[in-house]
């Protein structure tokens, strides 16, 4: 038992907030990597003389890398540890940018994109959930959120970046850019510590005291140790993936799952990767005067999110989600009805405009960032990385859909059928929210595995 002195002692959560700050660079280089194609493919369709289709492969082979990450990128993570497996992440983001700014064809080009793609998808898998692992309770929600921040961090920077290098029409700069972030990512894991819950699952249980007496700022860590510990004796030694499929854990999956498709197929990333065509073709023409429309949604995306952060651990995950996607809703519609009526007029571009930032709002306060902080709450500390990693790639296969079809769909639809179609399936995200995804503001890792299982337990006589 503690002695009051130490006890008492105010906890010093700084290393906890240095731990999540380097680990969220992770989901930066994730927003750069997804962001810059939006300025570069005004340039490469000059350079390569490309067509639609082969535009939209090149914009989604990074779906398709992070696809293949985020399968692999959970039991990696469990077998190596996470801080290893996020310095090697760095290091394929690095290569990946490096090939793309190298790249003479077209072929290279989608090859180096799939390799940043790889990097997405080990980092989507895994940051996450090593925030959530070493955040305390309390502030978990705004700390894993640093994530999705990150993120719209990248995105923004990305089209800074693409706005920068726009005069000069130099999208391998564009690319490139990508090493210094994947640097300085790379660097801040290998000295950051390992999850705790990770180093007691593998038997390591000073190592984990040691790492959580410093995560936390105080050595009166004994409780929550045993907490973990409790939480451990329920699982088995080696978690399985068909463990999913229990009773309990069974509507965990559903609502993972559910979160990830859904919050592709609303289009979101029709908007971050298509952003300047999107305007280009509402009605503001230039290159650069699209690109830099495209950096006050950005700019929005962060703004939003950082107040998404500030409100997710008082309002709740449940609000957030369910106000943030009825503002997709709506917004899609009016997305359509302003595109249906533009006809290149200049003040109805700008509504557009003014529509598409309403609607990144919306989802930087709700599906954005709620998404990745759920998978990494919800499933138990046995499964956590490999049910992420199933979560996650559900998410970039769906995005890989929307990204190989968008432009696509315009051609065959036109824009404003498109946003309606997609604003269809935000109605749909609402009622799956309201139904199928649990509250889970305040509560611990451990607390949210009992109510799992809690709640699948049959009614006692």
């Amino acid at each position: 038992m503690p002695n009051n002195s130490t006890a008492s002692k105010p906890a010093d959560r700084s290393f906890v907030y240095l731990a999540a700050v380097f680990a969220a660079l992770g989901g930066l280089l994730f927003g750069y990597d997804t962001g810059v194609i939006s300025g570069a493919e005004l340039f490469l369709r000059k350079d390569f003389t490309l067509s639609t289709f082969a535009l939209e492969v090149i914009v989604s082979g990074v779906l398709a890398g992070a696809a293949v990450g985020a399968l692999g990128g959970g039991r990696l993570a469990d077998l190596f540890g996470r801080r290893k497996l996020l310095v090697a992440t760095a290091i394929i983001f690095a290569a990946g940018a490096a090939l793309c700014a190298a790249a003479q064809s077209p072929q290279i080009l989608v090859v180096g994109r799939i390799i940043v793609g790889l990097g997405i998808g080990l980092s989507s898998s895994t940051v996450p959930v090593y925030i959530s692992e070493v955040a305390p309770a309390d502030a978990r929600g705004w700390q894993v959120s640093l994530f999705q921040l990150a993120v719209t961090v990248g995105i923004l920077l990305a089209y800074v970046v693409d706005f920068a290098f726009a005069q000069i029409q130099s999208w391998r700069w564009m690319f490139g850019f990508a090493l210094i972030p994947a640097a300085i990512f790379g660097a801040g894991m290998f000295f950051l510590p390992e999850s705790p819950r990770w180093l007691l699952r593998s038997g390591q249980r000073e190592s984990a005291r040691a790492t959580l007496a410093r995560v936390r700022g105080t050595a009166d860590v004994d409780n929550e140790l045993s907490e973990i510990e409790r939480s451990l004796a329920h699982a088995e030694e080696k978690g399985r993936l068909s463990d999913l499929l229990e009773p309990s854990l069974r509507p965990a999956l559903v609502a993972g799952i559910g979160l990830a498709v859904f919050q592709q197929i609303v289009g979101i990333n029709t908007v971050i990767y298509y952003a300047p065509v999107i305007i280009q073709s509402a009605g503001i023409s230039s290159a650069s005067g699209a690109i830099l429309a495209t950096v006050g949604i950005g700019l929005v995306n962060v703004l939003m999110t950082i107040v998404a952060m500030r409100l997710i651990d008082r309002a709740g995950r449940k609000p957030l989600l369910l106000t943030g996607i009825a503002g997709m809703a709506v917004t899609l519609g009016l997305l359509g009805l302003f595109f249906r009526a533009a006809n290149h007029n200049g003040a109805l571009a700008w509504l557009a405009v003014i529509s598409m930032m309403a609607y990144v709002a919306s989802f930087a306060i709700s599906l954005g960032p709620i998404f990745w902080l759920l998978i990494a709450e919800i499933y138990p500390l046995k499964i956590r990385n490999s049910a992420e990693g199933i979560a996650a790639t559900f998410n970039w296969g769906s995005n890989l859909v929307i990204a190989l079809t968008f432009l696509t769909l315009v051609e065959q639809l036109g824009p404003s059928w498109t946003f309606w179609m997609y604003g269809l399936c935000a109605v749909a995200a609402w009622i799956f929210s309201y139904y199928f995804v649990p509250e889970t503001k305040g509560r611990t890792l451990e607390e949210i595995e009992e109510f799992w299982r809690m709640r699948s337990a049959p009614p006692t006589k």
